[in-house]
């Protein structure tokens, strides 16, 4: 049985996030699915991201990243946060923000603030890793949205190579 390259790694199992950056008065934000917990003490999370998005040199400049975990069923946030960024990219949304500025989505499940600890090159991305240094539990009877909801949304499938090894 032949299985796609892309169907394969779309049943590892990982959430779907709005991260939010800010330096100075500038802020955006970008939907991500490559985020997680790496250590309890400290409480680290590592995010990964294209060094080529804009939002990069934002989280560089501003050292310090917001996670918002969405909710299953918040699919038009998430094809939202995943277009190409635009001036107005953060309005028509309900945000706020933390002391550092970063964007906190209010209908978000949750959201945490991070410090950039860390970070590593890992392929055509980059690894971010952030001291967890806030955090807000926003609705504890919604699911988190998995990245398989999202379906053909971020056109990733197109990027996997046709066969696997060299």
């Amino acid at each position: 049985m032949s299985v796609s390259i892309a169907a394969l790694f779309q049943r590892l199992t990982q959430g779907v996030y709005m991260v939010g950056v800010a330096h100075g008065d500038v802020r955006n934000a970008f939907t991500a699915a490559w985020v997680m917990q790496v250590s309890f003490d400290p409480l680290l999370l590592a995010l990964s991201i294209n060094p080529h998005h804009s939002c990069y040199r934002l989280l560089k400049e501003g050292r310090a990243f917001s996670v918002n975990v969405l909710k299953k069923g918040q699919l038009d946030l998430a094809e939202h946060y995943g277009r190409p960024a635009r001036a107005d990219k953060l309005s028509g949304t309900e945000l706020t923000t933390d002391r550092l500025g970063l964007p906190l989505l209010r209908e978000a499940l949750a959201w945490f603030e991070c410090q950039v600890l860390h970070e590593y090159p890992a392929g055509d991305h980059v690894l971010v890793v952030g001291k967890v240094i806030g955090g807000r539990l926003l609705d504890s009877e919604a699911e988190p949205m998995s990245y398989r909801q999202t379906g053909e949304m971020d056109g990733a499938s197109a990027l996997f190579p046709d066969v696997l090894g060299d």
